[in-house]
Parts: structure tokens; C-alpha cells; sequence
């Protein structure tokens, strides 16, 4: 049997060409029925929110025109009081209040051509009339002011008194004339202007009510076609749906029929194949996961030596800080203490230049003192020579005597100071003779000491530099053993990662080969549905 046009389009043609079909036919009812729903909100738009306001806007005019009129003729009634009038003229005030409500509402709503043609005829006629209501207001207020309300009345009440020639009668004739112009105005002028602004009003209601009415037409009538596209959306949606599936079932079912049987055999064959390559590549899997696993093993150890070998050099590298900053204390102590002892000897030295100075004022002090020995022996013998010359002067030289006698006095204990002074300087000479020889000896001895914290000096910075030496070996080997370690653990996160894969691996061909085993079970099962 031949095939047909529709026989060689495909199932996943056929069955996108029937939902687009579907989607089509819902697209176009709900598009025809989206758009009868916004032209009708547009009927209800027009109706509710302009013509209704315009209407309740030209009735607000229209009562206050007819009531406007009505008040002006009862001010011609000659049997209102005065309370009265002044009621008339405030209900007056109150209905132009209500026409230019009216008029505010009605003038800013949106209006058709020939509604506003209307409208501006109106509004020339009601200009006419409103001019004479003015003119009628006027004469009005003359009329008020006469104070005459019934001016025949007046007349014949004055005539019967003998008044006929007074000013009581003259203003009464002035009332009557007055309350006939105004009866002129009302009925000969206003009328028809009044009537031609009624009825230019009355178009203007009645254009609106004509609008209403059309619109409310055009709404019933979008009202049964929303219906219709409704009604029409119903039926064709499930007739077309039936259809539609009941042809896809006899087009697919057969061909699908032949397709699964071959299909079934294809898959009886392969999930065969499948299987014996699957169960090949779980025994290699298995193998090197096994693999795997002992690599990361060893190269865990590996990284734990190397992680131990970088903190043992971390940790010599820290005591050969220490050492080396110790060095470098002990240097700055030697450097220090050389400071210090060039102090001392320097100090020693001008101890020894000062003791030389006092050994040599000592020896001033001994010739100063032999010099008043010498003095004081003169002083003694002159002193002798002086008391025998007293003697001899005899009576005049008693006083001379005791002078002698006190000098002599004076140079022995001026001798025996000078005795007393050689021999301290005699014991201070021997005293600094003695330092000075200390003296030179602590200067060798400062000397000898210099020397040797020179040595010492220059061994601490032989010392610091082997250490420093020492440190940045350590530091080296640390880091190469941080690095290596490291590297270990990134080689070892790799082969875990290796290793993670290889057991997902043999997880999923353990899997597939399930799923191999069950998709030959559903072959077969669905051979014997077939």
C-alpha cells in the first residue's frame, strides 16, 4: 500500500502540528473574546463614567433654568410679602448655583461633534436668556425699592382717601409702571428666549439619551458575540480534540507498532553486547581502583616523612634563631664591654696623669715647708736677738721682751708645722709613688683584658655567621620540605580523587549493568505485550 503525504510526516511533526492546532484554535477564541471584552468595556466606559454624568449634569441645568423662570414670575405676584420676595431672590441665587454645577459637570466631560454643536447652541440661547434675566433683575431691584408690592391696590386705597395729587400716589404709579415692565419682560422678552434655551438643552439631553442608547446596543451586541465565540470555543475545542485524537491513535499506533518491534530487537541485541563489554570494563575498573588505592597509600606515608622532616627543620631552624640571637647578644655584650674598658683605661689614664700632677705638688709642698722651717728658724734666732736686746734696753724693753718671747713661741710651732707637713708629704709621696705603680699595672691589665674581649668579640661574629649560615640552610630544607610535602598532599588529593572516580566508575558500570540486565527484561516483557 502506497504511503500518503500524512503517512511520512513524522510523530513528532504530527503530534506538534495537532497541539499547535489546539493552541490555534485557542488563541483565536481567546483573542476574539479578549477583544469583545475590551470593546465592551468601552461601551461601559462610555456609558457609565460620560453619557450618565452629562445627563445628570444637563438635568442639574434644565431645573435650574425651569426654576430660575418660576421664581421670576412669582416675584410678579403682588400678594407676596416681603419674606416671601426675599425667599424667591435666595431660591434664585441657589438655582444658578445649581446651573453652574450643572454646567462645570457637563462642560468637562468629552463630547461628539454634533453634540458639541449642540452644546454651543445651547449655550448662545442661554446666553440671550441670561442676559434677560439680568435686565428683568434689575427692574426688579427698582421695583423693590419702591416698596410698593401691589401698586393698584395702593392706588385705589389713596384715591378713596382724596390723594390723588400726593407722592404716595406718584410713587404708587411709578410702582404700577415698573411691575408692568417687568411683566413685559417676563412674558414678551424671556419667554422666548427662555424657550429657545429649553429646547436647545432638550437636544442636547436628548443626543445623549440617543448615545446612550446606541451604546447600550453595541454593548448587548458584543455581549452576544463574546457569547458566541464562547459557545463556538466549547464545542470545537473538544470536537477538534477527539479528532484530532482519534487520527493521531491510527496513524501512530501502527507504524509505532512495527517501530517498537524492531526496536525491541535491537535492544535484546545490544543490552547482550552491552553486557559482556560492561562486566570486561568492571574487572579492569575493579583492578585499578585496587591499584589506585595502594598508590595513595604509599604516597600518603611519603607525605607524612615529608611533613615530619619539614617540621624538624622548622624546629632547627628556630632553635638556630635563638642561638644566632643569643650570638648576637653576646656581640653587643663584647662590643659593650669594649666599650667600657677603653672608658677604664682612658679613666686609668688620667688617674695616673692626676696622681703625677699631685706627686708633683706634693714635692711644691715639701720645699714650701722646708722654706718655712728655714723661716721659722730665722724668725727663732731673730726673736733670740730681739729678747737680749730687751734685756739690755732694761726697763724700756719689758714690752719688746714679751713680743720676742711670743715670736719665738710662734716659730717653734710654726717649725714643728713645717716638720709635721715634710713628714705628710713624705708618707703621701711614698703613697702615690705606690699608685702610680698600680696605676701602670691596671693600665697593662685593662690593656690584656682589651685585648682578649677583641678576641672574644671577633669570635661571637664568627659564631653568628655560622649560625646565621645554619638558619638559612634550615630554612631551605624546611621549605623544599613544606614544598614537597605539599606537592605530596596535592598528588595525594589527586589519587584520592583518582580513586574516588575509579570506585564511581565500577559504582556506575556495577549500575549500567544493572540497568543492561533490566532493559533486556523490559525487551522481552514488552515483546510478550505486543
Amino acid at each position: 500500500m502506497p504511503k500518503t503525504v500524512f503517512d511520512k510526516i513524522g510523530l513528532q511533526s504530527k503530534l506538534m502540528a495537532a497541539f499547535i492546532l489546539m493552541g490555534l484554535i485557542v488563541f483565536i477564541v481567546g483573542w476574539m473574546g479578549n477583544s469583545s471584552t475590551d470593546i465592551l468595556a468601552k461601551h461601559l466606559y462610555e456609558i457609565s463614567e460620560v453619557r450618565l454624568p452629562s445627563i445628570v449634569g444637563l438635568e442639574m441645568i434644565e431645573r435650574g433654568l425651569k426654576n430660575t423662570y418660576t421664581a421670576e414670575i412669582a416675584l410678579l405676584n403682588t400678594r407676596l410679602n416681603n419674606v416671601l420676595r426675599q425667599e424667591q431672590i435666595h431660591k434664585i441665587n441657589e438655582y444658578w448655583q445649581q446651573i453652574n454645577a450643572g454646567y462645570k459637570k457637563y462642560n468637562s466631560l468629552p463630547r461628539t461633534e454634533r453634540e458639541e454643536k449642540l452644546w454651543q447652541n445651547f449655550l448662545s440661547a442661554w446666553q440671550r436668556w441670561q442676559q434677560e434675566h439680568e435686565k428683568f433683575m434689575k427692574m426688579y431691584k427698582k421695583y423693590h425699592r419702591e416698596g410698593i408690592f401691589n401698586p393698584a391696590r395702593t392706588q385705589l386705597e389713596l384715591l378713596s382717601q382724596g390723594k390723588a395729587s400726593s407722592q404716595e400716589m406718584a410713587a404708587a404709579i411709578k410702582a404700577g409702571i415698573l411691575l408692568e415692565q417687568m411683566n413685559i419682560q417676563i412674558f414678551t422678552l424671556s419667554r422666548p428666549a427662555f424657550n429657545a434655551a429649553e429646547t436647545a438643552l432638550q437636544k442636547v439631553i436628548k443626543e445623549n439619551e440617543e448615545i446612550v442608547i446606541a451604546e447600550k446596543q453595541a454593548a448587548d451586541k458584543t455581549v452576544s458575540l463574546i457569547r458566541l465565540w464562547v459557545q463556538l470555543g466549547t464545542i470545537l475545542g473538544p470536537v477538534t480534540a477527539v479528532i484530532l485524537g482519534i487520527g493521531l491513535s491510527l496513524a501512530i499506533a501502527k507504524p509505532l507498532s512495527r517501530t517498537i518491534f524492531n526496536s525491541i530487537d535491537k535492544i535484546a541485541s545490544f543490552s547482550s553486547e552491552l553486557a559482556r563489554t560492561v562486566e570486561e570494563q568492571e574487572r579492569i575498573a575493579t583492578i585499578q581502583a585496587n591499584s589506585v588505592n595502594e598508590t595513595t597509600s604509599t604516597l600518603d606515608e611519603l607525605g607524612h616523612s615529608s611533613q615530619q622532616a619539614a617540621n624538624l627543620a622548622q624546629t632547627a631552624t628556630v632553635s638556630a634563631k635563638q642561638a644566632l640571637e643569643l650570638a648576637y647578644s653576646g656581640t653587643s655584650v663584647v662590643g659593650q664591654t669594649l666599650e667600657a674598658q677603653a672608658i677604664l683605661k682612658q679613666k686609668v689614664g688620667d688617674l695616673a696623669e692626676r696622681i703625677r700632677q699631685l706627686s708633683q705638688q706634693a714635692r711644691q709642698i715639701a720645699v714650701i715647708s722646708s722654706l718655712v722651717g728655714d723661716l721659722a728658724n730665722q724668725t727663732n734666732i731673730l726673736a733670740l736677738n730681739a729678747a737680749v736686746e730687751a734685756v739690755r734696753a732694761g726697763e724700756y724693753g719689758k714690752g719688746f721682751s714679751i713680743v720676742a718671747v711670743e715670736i719665738r713661741k710662734l716659730a717653734d710651732k710654726s717649725r714643728e708645722s713645717a716638720q709635721n707637713i715634710r713628714d705628710l708629704v713624705a708618707e703621701i709621696q711614698m703613697a702615690i709613688d705606690s699608685t702610680v705603680g698600680v696605676t701602670g699595672e691596671g693600665i697593662e691589665t685593662v690593656e690584656n683584658a682589651v685585648q682578649m674581649v677583641q678576641k672574644m668579640a671577633d669570635a661571637f661574629i664568627g659564631v653568628s655567621e655560622a649560625l646565621n649560615k645554619v638558619v638559612e640552610t634550615n630554612q631551605s630544607i624546611a621549605l623544599a620540605a613544606k614544598q614537597q610535602a605539599q606537592a605530596l598532599a596535592r598528588v595525594v588529593d589527586a589519587m584520592n580523587n583518582i580513586n574516588t572516580g575509579a570506585r564511581e566508575t565500577v559504582s556506575g558500570i556495577y549500575q549500567t549493568k544493572l540497568g543492561t540486565q533490566q532493559l533486556s527484561e523490559v525487551a522481552v516483557n514488552l515483546r510478550a505485550a505486543i
